[in-house]
């Protein structure tokens, strides 16, 4: 006798600085349907998300969002993309705007700490208790799974905004409108921009010293955070990281940081497959919020 099962079909939010990417899927990862709408003022970007999902019945959606948020329930302003510096969404209440769209079920965090759980189910950790993802793009964040769960405490994790040692060769000071010169300040996609003077940084060639200040700020991070969190696996994705040639530099100099401190064959012996690009490729994030969406049915 056949068994029919029937997979309920979820909605994702993947809401980013530059872009909103919106898809269905199912609650074993897969993306079935995707687009994606630049990231404006709240007006004209839910109006282009609420267009997509005009026509499609879901039964909850997952919402990934550039931060800051408050995830915690409960709170006054839970759902709220908060103290951000993206123009015109300070405090904006992004739960509230899709529940009164959508009146279903939603789960809601960080976009990458839902790519750090959409990796850790169906990627690059899949089968692992920890991992950590970190995003370099128009910002920089990152999202930890510990123990099979995402971090939480007072709020959600904002390690793109710790301190790190200057560069001896940088003498740029910082986009980071609250901090200036943190790691985000220093080493997102707009500081590259800035401190070299180009359009984009893809104009600047693989072997541009650019690259090699950037796996500087970069591996000072990682260090961090496996001193930390002991992750076993560190996924890197966004914009900045399509520069493919930084992870050797960025392993390399990790390496010479910790100088043998964390003695363990994912570091000393086989960093090439400790630090790594997302399995998920582009779909990190929507199946992260995925499953986001798929936790807000069950929980």
């Amino acid at each position: 006798m056949e068994v029919l099962i029937i997979l309920k079909t979820l909605g994702a939010i993947e809401a980013g600085g530059t872009k909103f990417v919106c898809g269905i899927g199912t609650a074993d990862g897969r993306v079935l349907d995707r687009a994606s709408f630049p990231t404006t003022t709240p007006d004209e970007t839910m109006r282009m998300v609420f267009g997509y999902f005009a026509d499609k019945r879901i039964d909850a959606m997952g919402i990934g969002s550039f931060g800051p948020i408050d995830p915690i329930p409960g709170s006054p302003t839970y759902g709220y993309i908060t103290t951000t510096p993206k123009p015109h969404w300070t405090n904006f209440n992004l739960v509230g705007a899709v529940k009164d769209q959508l009146n279903v079920p939603i789960g809601f965090d960080t976009d990458v700490n839902g790519a750090a759980l959409g990796e850790s189910r169906w990627g690059a950790a899949q089968g692992l208790d920890s991992c950590l993802y970190m995003t370099v793009g128009t910002g920089i964040g990152a999202g930890a799974v510990i123990g099979g769960k995402l971090i939480h405490g007072l709020s959600h994790p904002e390690m793109g905004h710790i301190i790190v040692r200057r560069h001896p060769g940088d003498p740029y000071d910082g986009t980071c409108p609250y901090h200036k010169d943190c790691l985000e300040g220093l080493a997102a996609g707009p500081a590259i921009v800035k401190r070299w003077n180009v359009q984009h940084g893809t104009d600047l060639p693989p072997d541009h010293p650019a690259w090699e200040m950037e796996a500087y700020y970069l591996a000072q991070a990682l260090m961090n955070y496996v001193l930390i969190l002991s992750p076993e696996k560190i996924v890197m994705g966004g914009g900045v990281m399509k520069q493919t040639q930084l992870f050797p530099l960025i392993a390399e100099k990790l390496q010479q940081l910790l100088n043998g401190y964390v003695q363990h064959p994912s570091l000393n012996q086989n960093i090439g497959s400790y630090i790594v690009p997302p399995g998920l490729g582009n779909n990190a994030g929507l199946a992260g919020a995925l499953a986001l969406a798929d936790a807000a049915i069950t929980s």
